[in-house]
């Protein structure tokens, strides 16, 4: 972007109408509709799909999610008794979505976003465009086994100077649509203070949405997709009835490996002070009592646990048990912490500091391997030591041509 950029009008688009997707446009519609430099009409781009709902003769019929939502202005399958205001208008064409969009919100699995961001990048705006990214959750170089940013794979991509921060903090997305006092954190280092402070207005509402700024992008996307791995490990202390002595006690061990993490991978960025935001502890905490990944790591906690004397657990059958009550449990959602999990097992491995990272491993041995749930205490017990000359190996830096080659 250039010396002009406080003299364009923004137009926002919204990728992603899941949960998450559809109450964060809760508090954007608003704000556009507010605020005088920015285009009141937002897209939120509907990955089409065929819902049922009730016509005005009391009939169940088949209908399309975008269309239901223009209608009603209700994500009926995915927010649904929610309310969503009328600027935003879903678009299930994504190159209509994007045009001319100078701010791209992502909110969608990061899984799902590569095959997305060729049309992105030909659709938005040509000079005056940026991003943040909701994505709570890392890319990994499957060569090299290390951690990639997903704002980093985004700007790979989008190139033409595109900036992607990101918005993340304890935000339980039905809380948020419901209007509960929350706060969030705002990582981005734009083009000058003035597009920074631009951008965090769009998000930001006083009275129950309150959004602080800071610089640390690295920081806030590591802790934002750790959280969900630690997530996992509360669940399984709830599955087995243990109580909140022992899942402080994860949450601390917890918190420590995510900074470690942060550290050995990202200490070229990270800031000691981002831990402290609602993007660090804050969603840690949320996300370990409540949160789908949470949520899920009980029931399946429960089922493992209960049916351990007879059956012996390997990766395929934890599997198919993962997918098995995302299916049943999240209504088309996907669970963020399983896939990490696995990501960070096989990135720690393969630098052999598995040791370090005691509760890590653990929770992985629980999640996908024939550790029984009750051991999760173990991650707890043991201390892990991170080698120093991992910690200043500068070798950690994200491969920028992995990022660009994979797209």
């Amino acid at each position: 972007m250039g010396e002009d950029d406080g003299a364009f009008r923004d137009k926002v688009c919204i990728i992603g109408s899941g949960n998450w997707g559809s109450a964060i446009a809760t508090i954007i519609g608003p704000n556009c509709a507010r605020l005088s430099n920015v285009d009141s009409k937002v897209h939120l781009w509907v990955f089409e799909e065929m819902v049922e709902v009730q016509d005005p003769n009391g009939t169940i019929v088949k209908r399309k999610l975008s269309e239901v939502i223009n209608e009603r202005h209700e994500n009926v399958k995915y927010l649904p008794g929610v309310s969503l205001p009328e600027n935003i208008v879903a678009e299930p064409d994504l190159a209509t979505a994007c045009q001319n969009a100078t701010l791209i919100i992502f909110v969608t699995p990061h899984q799902f976003l590569p095959p997305l961001l060729p049309t992105i990048r030909k659709s938005v705006h040509p000079t005056h465009c940026r991003g943040v990214s909701l994505i709570k959750g890392l890319d990994f170089d499957p060569q090299s086994r290390r951690p990639v940013l997903i704002s980093q794979m985004i700007e790979s991509y989008m190139k033409n100077d595109f900036s992607c921060g990101v918005l993340t903090g304890a935000n339980v997305a039905n809380e948020v649509a419901a209007r509960q006092v929350c706060e969030s954190t705002l990582a981005c280092t734009f083009a000058n203070e003035d597009l920074n402070e631009r951008t965090r207005q769009i998000f930001h509402t006083p009275e129950c949405f309150r959004v602080e700024r800071i610089s640390d992008v690295a920081g806030a996307q590591v802790y934002g997709a750790l959280k969900n791995v630690v997530a996992l490990g509360a669940g399984f202390i709830d599955a087995v009835n243990l109580g909140g002595n022992t899942k402080a006690a994860l949450l601390r061990i917890g918190l420590h490996e995510m900074s470690t993490f942060a550290n050995v991978f990202f200490s070229d960025s990270v800031q000691p002070g981002t831990i402290l935001q609602s993007c660090g502890v804050a969603d840690l905490i949320t996300t370990c009592f409540g949160g789908r990944n949470r949520k899920c790591a009980k029931a399946f906690g429960i089922e493992k646990h209960d049916s351990a004397p007879t059956m012996k657990w390997d990766e395929e059958g934890c599997l198919k048990l993962w997918n098995k009550l995302e299916k049943e449990m999240l209504n088309g959602q996907k669970l963020q912490g399983t896939l990490a999990c696995r990501e960070v097992f096989e990135c720690l491995k393969a630098r052999n500091l598995l040791d370090s990272f005691p509760l890590f491993k653990t929770i992985h041995d629980v999640s996908f391997a024939d550790l029984p749930v009750y051991r999760v205490v173990d991650g707890i017990r043991t201390v892990g030591k991170i080698a120093e000359s991992s910690i200043n190996d500068s070798s950690a830096s994200p491969p920028t041509a992995f990022i660009s080659s994979k797209l």
